[in-house]
């Protein structure tokens, strides 16, 4: 008889210690015991039948060479007897979870690579991380916690996740070495099970910063094979690996540019080197200053790559943040995925808040995600990448209702049609419980005011950090706190918050039309390109990204453009105050140990809303206020 690997990956997950704390750690895979596991089906036979029992039900998982190799499965049965069939174990694995969050039918990945980017660095640090250290690599430099990595693995695979860059973009050159490959084969090894390959961020100088050639020169013969080599030796301990994860001149990286070549240049000797092992290379398209200095940072990405569209190797992705500036808490779509024609893409998300409230500030990002989407169309990506918010905290992310954001970027890589509502109400129902009832849901009454609470929460944070348009106002460098006025003067112009408010006596606002300002708009297609230009079309919501606009502008409430901003502000702490009444009054619905971490989290919330309202408005309105 023989036993597939998707038994012993089911059995750890759901033989679970009834008596554990509270503490977050299983985040949304809060499953009872598994009774009895096992496999059926006489030898040879083309597909496997593994028999699952768990309270109330009876799944039957099933391997079916004649579906699409897609990592798609089907559900079909009936309530209390239902058959899962995929292609692969993978696919078993995202149909038993999709089981148990009570889906039936078929359903398939909308994106090939859904793929979580860590920026951890060697020394077990995280950037712009804030739930503890790494996962991956240990300060010590000793193994990581493998047991740890496991439960990571299956929580990516209950939300379809494939694919995990294990460092930083801003990429050691250490990477490379061979102890450290070491460490990436050890994990590779852990994680292959659950469907999920790996790929690593490398840093393009490698060769030179190594003492190993003296150049990094794309075109150099030399610099070529080295980068072979480096592959095949890469993929002799790890079969399956994925690729490269790239970011070259940007914020100090190097990168082809220093060797007068271009990103085509750059991403396509990589590409070769992986070309026979069927690895692939995400350029990132996150790139300012270093060719186009002075122009209006949001246009530089497709400044430098619209003239490459045709030039680079079909295993090159270009992978872009959701809007062309850097997560703020709202964007605009970024106009490369209009201006690229030809070289495959991928979105760039951020799940990790580093510039909504960190790991503090309860954000529910599914709803800016869904945003994006409305203006990208899916089927112009072949894939989304997420930097990831994962530490070594107990409760994984710093922040209890943060693990729904990690949640919900797998379930949207996965089908990005689904409703911020309908994600929240999966999340909600898998992470808590009801102590009364035992093992049981939320109630009615309880799971919709924080079902509200969730929903609500995004564009509370757009009130109280930057309504209207507004961006990039944060205190340097940390991304933490409100610094309108901030100014630094070592500093290239464009990193301060004063660039980008623009705020005079006359107005606020960056002017990026044609007619008067940096030409921002004209890099958006149609209608978007006419609509942003416009003061009188342009949606309120990214008024001050496109214009600089008179204080005694006239908005659609009514209300002057300075009458507006306060409003705005005001609305944004009133709604973290109810979010603090809301989860006070679950506080008999929710175990003790995750209420009192959230309620802390909530009044630091409910603080930095108020500092950001008052130290806006009062350096606003020296200007609003002369007029």
């Amino acid at each position: 008889m023989k036993r597939i690997t998707i038994l012993s990956l089911l059995l750890s997950l759901l033989t679970v210690n009834a008596a554990m704390a509270e503490d977050g750690s299983r985040l949304w895979l809060r499953y009872d015991t598994l009774r009895t596991a096992q496999v059926k089906g006489p030898e040879g036979m083309a597909h496997h039948v593994l028999t699952l029992f768990y309270p109330g039900r009876q799944v039957t998982l099933r391997l079916d060479a004649a579906m699409s190799a897609d990592e798609g499965y089907t559900i079909s049965g009936t309530r209390d007897a239902l058959v899962v069939s995929a292609h692969s174990q993978a696919g078993l694995l995202y149909g038993a979870f999709a089981a148990l969050r009570g889906e039936t039918g078929a359903s398939s990945p909308c994106f090939p690579l859904r793929i979580l980017n860590h920026w951890d660095n060697l020394d077990g640090s995280i950037e712009r991380g804030y739930a503890g250290q790494s996962i991956f690599w240990m300060a010590d430099g000793s193994e990581p916690d493998m047991q740890r990595l496991q439960q990571y693995a299956l929580a990516c695979a209950s939300v379809g996740i494939n694919g995990t860059v294990l460092n930083n973009v801003n990429a050691s050159p250490k990477m490379l070495t061979r102890p450290y490959l070491n460490k990436v084969k050890a994990m590779a090894d852990v994680l292959r099970p659950y469907g999920i390959r790996v790929y690593l961020s490398v840093n393009f100088g490698s060769p030179k910063a190594l003492g190993e050639l003296p150049t990094a020169d794309p075109l150099n013969k030399r610099v070529q094979r080295w980068w072979q080599r480096k592959a095949d030796e890469i993929y002799r301990l790890v079969p399956d690996f994925g690729g490269f994860l790239v970011k070259a001149n940007s914020e100090g990286q190097p990168g082809p540019f220093d060797y007068g070549r271009t990103h085509a240049d750059g991403a396509n000797m990589l590409a070769d080197a992986l070309w026979p092992h069927g690895g692939i290379v995400m350029w990132r398209s996150f790139v300012y200053g270093a060719k186009h200095k002075g122009e209006d940072r949001v246009m530089q990405a497709v400044s430098e790559f619209k003239p490459c569209d045709v030039q680079f190797r079909e295993n090159v992705i270009l992978q872009s943040k959701n809007g062309p500036l850097d997560f703020q808490p709202r964007e605009p779509y970024a106009p490369i995925f209009d201006q690229m024609e030809h070289t495959p893409q991928m979105a760039e998300l951020q799940i990790t808040q580093e510039y909504l409230g960190q790991g503090n500030h309860l954000v529910f990002l599914a709803p800016m995600w869904k945003e994006f989407f409305s203006f990208v169309t899916p089927k112009k990506l072949v894939g989304i990448a997420g930097v990831a918010n994962v530490g070594d905290d107990a409760n994984w992310c710093g922040h209890h209702f943060a693990q729904a954001n990690w949640y919900a970027f797998g379930r949207l890589a996965w089908n990005p049609a689904l409703s911020s509502k309908q994600i929240a109400e999966e999340w909600l129902s898998q992470t808590f419980d009801t102590p009364q009832r035992g093992n049981g849901a939320l109630s009615v009454a309880v799971s919709q005011q924080l079902l509200s609470l969730m929903l609500r929460s995004r564009e509370a944070c757009v009130d109280y950090m930057m309504p209207l348009g507004l961006h990039h106002i944060f205190k340097f460098d940390h991304h933490y706190g409100p610094e309108p006025d901030g100014f630094k003067a070592d500093y290239p112009l464009e990193w301060c918050p004063v660039y980008y408010h623009q705020a005079d006596s006359l107005g606020v606002g960056f002017d990026r039309t044609q007619a008067t300002g940096s030409g921002a708009t004209a890099q958006y297609r149609e209608p978007y390109q006419s609509k942003y230009e416009k003061l009188s079309t342009c949606p309120e919501r990214y008024l001050l990204w496109f214009h600089h606009v008179p204080w005694t502008y006239c908005t659609l409430s009514g209300r002057t453009l300075w009458q507006e901003m306060q409003y705005r502000y005001q609305r944004g702490v009133s709604e973290v105050e109810d979010f603090v009444r809301i989860w006070d009054a679950c506080k008999d619905d929710v175990d003790a140990e995750r209420w009192q971490a959230v309620a802390g989290k909530l009044q630091t919330q409910q603080r930095d809303a108020r500092e950001w309202r008052d130290v806006c408005l009062r350096y606003f309105s020296q200007f609003a206020e002369g007029k």
